[in-house]
């Protein structure tokens, strides 16, 4: 069996799509999603769970079949040339796909064997492996003894094992502490930097903001919103207001103030209301407003807009913050279900 080369690599377009519907019943999951992920980039795939971005990813993989619409990965047809196409790509999924009741070795070695490498070569491309992701001390441990992060990061290997010139991961940092997701975030740049084009799905916002050159809003199967993270963020205006009110049965009143006096939508998420504003000399005008129709404010900030606002923006969604499950001293947002 031949491995895949990065000749295919040289295509202006590792992928692309256009108007990928999957249906489940009566559930339309993707519904007309359209994707051009330039070459030797990384692609970041934003949107709350149950959104299609992994029902995308799977058909893009070849794992599933589109019920319409028609997808290329580097010109090649998902459909018609799946055999090419999967020799073209790696995939890690949101869930380990490593046997945990072998060594991290064991399972390198394996992968390494299926995919026609000879033992030789199967043997130092583990080493390697095992090498470059932090593995080696743990190289003989049972995965059982493996924390989450170690088995990421194995099956992050195991999906590099042929160095695909085309790599999906699918929320790869989902449940990880930030420690490791910070160390995930270095492997994913080293890989574009050894000519790699990496796809990535995510819930977090500060990882798209991170790591992603272009950004797609995936929202109930369609595409919502798409381009760099700069460009999404000017979308929204060259500022945000942010505000919350002393007596919390006067925010759906303050809400329709802003929404009157800023004129753009505002959202209400945990207690606060958050809403674009093109023109900073509207605060003024706001405060007089709201001062008229005897609100109180606890306090308000405004401030250029981020990631968050984009998705709140777009989505109408909140985000929550994640921080107590991870480490208090670092902010990552996840959009809300």
């Amino acid at each position: 069996m031949d491995l895949p080369n990065r000749t295919e690599s040289k295509s202006k377009w590792a992928v692309e799509a256009s108007g990928l519907v999957k249906t489940f019943g009566e559930n339309r999951a993707v519904d007309g999603v359209d994707l051009n992920v330039p070459t030797g980039s990384i692609y970041g795939v934003l949107g709350p769970n149950g959104a299609g971005k992994t029902t995308t990813i799977n058909m893009l993989a070849t794992l599933l079949r589109p019920d319409a619409g028609s997808a290329r990965i580097f010109g090649h047809d998902v459909v018609k040339e799946s055999q090419i196409v999967r020799q073209l790509i790696g995939v890690t999924g949101q869930y380990a796909s490593v046997d945990e009741s072998l060594s991290a070795t064991e399972n390198l070695m394996i992968f390494s064997r299926l995919l026609g490498l000879g033992r030789v070569e199967a043997r130092q491309k583990t080493a390697d492996l095992l090498e470059e992701f932090g593995l080696s001390e743990a190289a003989k441990r049972p995965l059982k003894n493996f924390s989450g992060g170690m088995r990421r990061r194995l099956d992050l290997a195991a999906s590099l094992i042929a160095q695909p010139p085309l790599i999906f991961l699918d929320e790869p940092t989902t449940g990880l502490d930030p420690r490791t997701r910070s160390q995930m975030w270095e492997t994913i740049r080293r890989l574009v930097k050894t000519g790699s084009t990496i796809l990535l799905t995510t819930q977090y916002l500060e990882e798209a903001d991170q790591l992603a050159d272009r950004v797609a809003v995936i929202d109930r199967g369609r595409v919502v919103a798409e381009g760099t993270v700069d460009e999404l963020k000017a979308s929204v205006g060259t500022s945000s207001l942010q505000l919350s009110v002393q007596n919390p049965d006067d925010i759906d009143k303050a809400s329709q103030t802003v929404e009157r006096v800023l004129q753009a939508k505002a959202v209400i998420t945990g207690g606060k209301i958050t809403a674009p504003m093109s023109d900073a000399d509207r605060v003024t005008d706001l405060l007089i407003s709201l001062r008229e129709a005897g609100i109180h404010l606890a306090e308000m900030s405004v401030q250029k807009p981020t990631l968050d606002e984009v998705f709140l923006t777009i989505t109408g969604q909140g985000v929550k913050d994640e921080t107590a499950a991870h480490d208090a001293s670092m902010t990552l947002e996840e959009a809300r279900r």
